[in-house]
């Protein structure tokens, strides 16, 4: 049994690994006392044999979590920096440190699945865009604000924009609460769709466009492609990653 943690921007999502299937998994909000939610969940359950992080918050928070998997499991928490390759998938970046390794783990998630070429849509407080290709090799990608933190940078940006309730998405608005959040959902949509529209000729010409992340429902609803949600991405590709670079793992 393994330990994964996926440690975003807006919460902390765990998850118990046995075979090929979840155990036990759960999700804490960082506007939560992490470490206390985190001991309420992990009572009672089994010791797991490891502990892999993938991590895209600050150093203290990474630290604040490997202290309570110590107090509760007595083990140390291994945390994946993005590397320039694993798991058959290529990073693009020269400096391949830097890209989140949130994305690279959906990529290798994805392609562990078999379902590259394919463009990944990452819909949460940012929506980022990468290109897979079949053989592996990242093309490259795109990061812009979320829909939400869209909205959000906007009212905070502005004196007269101001918005007394929450908006409803349409195609064109005749209010301001209307059209902000109308603005924010189609510009996410429309770079989605321009992204796909670029990279297609270079993944083939029939990518799949797979969206994962907490606003990605949502945002599927107003694409005009077909799409499939995936969950869990970072914690899948986690998973795929520690089962090769586990010391039980055989030589890649």
């Amino acid at each position: 049994m393994r330990l994964l943690l996926d440690l975003g921007n807006t919460r902390l999502k765990w998850a118990l690994r046995e075979g090929a299937g979840w155990a036990a998994q759960g999700a804490v909000n960082w506007s939560d006392d992490v470490a206390l939610a985190l001991h309420d969940a992990w009572r009672g359950l089994p010791v797991p044999r490891d502990a892999f992080g993938a991590s895209v918050v600050d150093a203290g928070r990474e630290a604040q979590v490997a202290a309570v998997v110590s107090a509760c499991f007595a083990r140390p928490t291994e945390w994946l920096r993005t590397p320039a390759q694993a798991c058959g998938v290529r990073n693009a970046y020269a400096e391949s440190s830097r890209l989140g390794v949130d994305r690279f783990l959906a990529m290798v998630a994805a392609h562990a699945e078999g379902l590259s070429p394919c463009v990944l849509a990452g819909v949460g407080t940012a929506l980022t865009l990468d290109a897979l290709a079949g053989d592996g090799r990242h093309l490259g990608g795109l990061i812009a604000p979320g829909p939400q933190l869209m909205q959000q940078s906007l009212l905070g940006a502005t004196a007269r924009v101001r918005v007394e309730r929450p908006g409803k998405v349409l195609e064109a608005a005749d209010n301001t609460p209307d059209a902000v959040a109308s603005g924010c959902w189609q510009a996410a949509a429309g770079l989605v769709e321009r992204f796909m529209a670029h990279m297609s000729p270079p993944l083939g010409g029939a990518p799949q466009l797979i969206l994962g992340g907490g606003d990605a429902e949502a945002l599927r609803g107003l694409l005009s492609m077909p799409s499939r949600l995936s969950a869990d991405s970072v914690l899948r590709g986690l998973a795929v990653w520690a089962d090769a670079h586990s010391p039980l793992a055989p030589a890649l």
